[in-house]
């Protein structure tokens, strides 16, 4: 369901600030007034911790339609856990609209909406320190961009609604908006206006508090958006903005970026924040990404039942064939397999997210302690790349060149300089190497028109390996209709305005 915020508002009445994992907000415990609530600078900061907070509900699932869907990962068949069963489903092209991943993503993003729209109705009325009011709008500004981006890319037009809705204090997280679709181009705008005035009002990350958005998210969600538009003059623009700022530079070690230890780091633009404990605020996806064995102390070294936890974004072998020879990335993204008594295991998975010594369990409970990058500097690179080229100018090798000097060594492997549609091929390529599961891949499939051809060849290639006999026939019949995803089922059924996507059942 569309969750409406009635007139209160849940928020943190705990937040840390540390100078290694930065702000994190603690689990709401208690329900506060707007009409009482909204009167001081502490009051909108903690409203705006809870912001940021529902993020984490879009990115525990989000690498099932972002990297699952497309040909870089899939997954280890369970035959004795058919629980999550809708995650084969949506890698598979086998979309039901009552999937809880996918109301998962259309949820969450609609709680930062709905957090976002109480503060930004209400904060322009107070007094306290101006820039630390600017500071603030400008971080929901972004985040309500954030959310909208994220909802176009993934279910085309949804409802629009950017003011807070009404409704009781004992139904804050129940019930919806009964608003129709508004068209594609509607939500764009709404999209640029929100990140413009974010850009406007935030401060640059050498004078933020660490995890927060900053005038360098801000730009690169807009270029991000003028990317997916095909603005490429516009895109560029922004991209040099960051460039020129001098407020990022790629770590020298690739592994270094995900590292737990280096969160918010030079390379990082802006990353969902977790921190493990027992608090609620762990990520789970070290243990996610590994395989799902009864006993996971072959590769972790500890004991932990991770059957119904693991098995998922596994690498592909056609993203293992992707990487080119000497690729330092590979090393630090993939793991081939694992030693059990003696012999060695070839189950590749993703290492990416993957540290010695992981985060010990909590009790029965997966426990990270990762955050989760959304933009890094090397995509500034890739996207400042990419623009330039699409436009007929000079100077995408230089920059894509940058980001494989760090994969390979300084001049070892350099793109040189080639026409448009071999340059477009070689970004695309590096894109897929360096963001690889960071839910890039299947967004660049879908804006670069790709990725109906590319996920009807995987599918295919995937049923002649004799790898995956689970595969039925209707799988991976991919056509312009699985661009993208349906509409939730409990969001039609509760709002008769909303209809359902093309080739999809209402």
């Amino acid at each position: 369901m569309i969750k409406k915020l009635y007139p209160t508002i849940i928020v943190a009445v705990s937040v840390f600030f540390t100078a290694c994992s930065s702000f994190l907000d603690i689990e709401p415990k208690n329900f506060m007034s707007s009409s009482t609530y909204f009167e001081t600078e502490d009051d909108f900061e903690q409203a705006v911790n809870a912001t940021y907070a529902q993020l984490r509900i879009v990115y525990n699932s989000a690498y099932i339609m972002g990297e699952m869907r497309s040909d870089n990962s899939h997954y280890i068949f369970n035959n004795s856990n058919r629980g999550n069963l809708v995650r084969e489903e949506i890698a598979d092209f086998i979309d039901n609209p009552t999937a809880q991943p996918v109301y998962q993503k259309w949820q969450g993003n609609y709680k930062v909406i709905a957090y976002a729209n109480e503060v930004i109705s209400r904060i322009d009325e107070t007094s306290f320190d101006e820039q630390k009011k600017n500071n603030l709008k400008g971080q929901v500004c972004f985040l309500r961009a954030f959310a909208y981006f994220d909802l176009v890319q993934y279910f085309g037009g949804v409802p629009l609604i950017v003011e807070p809705t009404g409704g009781s204090a004992d139904d804050i997280l129940q019930g919806q908006a009964t608003l129709p679709r508004s068209d594609v181009e509607t939500i764009y705008g709404q999209i640029l206006e929100d990140a413009r005035i974010a850009r406007d009002l935030l401060p640059t990350k050498s004078n933020q508090e660490r995890g927060r958005a900053t005038v360098g998210a801000a730009n690169m969600l807009l270029a991000n958006v003028h990317t997916v538009l095909k603005n490429w003059e516009e895109a560029e623009g922004y991209l040099m903005d960051i460039v020129n700022s001098g407020e990022y530079s790629l770590l020298p070690d690739y592994a270094d970026v995900f590292d737990p230890a280096n969160k918010n780091n030079a390379e990082s633009i802006f990353e969902i924040q977790y921190m493990e404990g027992n608090i609620g605020l762990q990520s789970t996806f070290a243990y996610v990404f590994l395989p799902n064995l009864v006993d996971l102390t072959p590769i972790t070294g500890f004991r932990f039942n991770n059957q119904s936890v693991g098995g998922w974004n596994i690498p592909s072998d056609d993203l293992l064939e992707a990487y080119e020879d000497n690729d330092g990335r590979r090393a630090a993204s993939i793991v081939d397999g694992y030693n059990e008594n003696g012999t060695f295991v070839a189950q590749p998975f993703a290492k990416k997210y993957f540290y010695t010594p992981i985060s010990a369990p909590n009790g029965s409970s997966a426990n990270g302690n990762n955050n989760w990058p959304v933009y890094r500097y090397a995509e500034t690179l890739l996207l400042l790349a990419e623009c330039l080229n699409e436009q007929n100018k000079d100077g995408a090798d230089t920059y894509i060149n940058r980001v494989r000097d760090r994969a390979f060594g300084e001049g070892i492997s350099p793109i040189p300089s080639l026409g448009q549609s071999s340059m477009r091929d070689a970004i695309a390529q590096e894109r897929r190497i360096e963001l690889a599961f960071e839910n890039k891949r299947w967004l660049d499939l879908v804006r670069t028109g790709k990725a109906v051809a590319v996920m009807n060849a995987y599918g295919a290639a995937l049923k002649a390996s004799g790898k995956h006999p689970n595969l039925l026939p209707q799988t991976y019949q991919v056509n312009e209709n699985r661009l993208l995803f349906p509409i939730p089922f409990d969001e039609i059924r509760l709002n008769p305005k909303l209809t359902q996507n093309p080739g999809y059942t209402q």
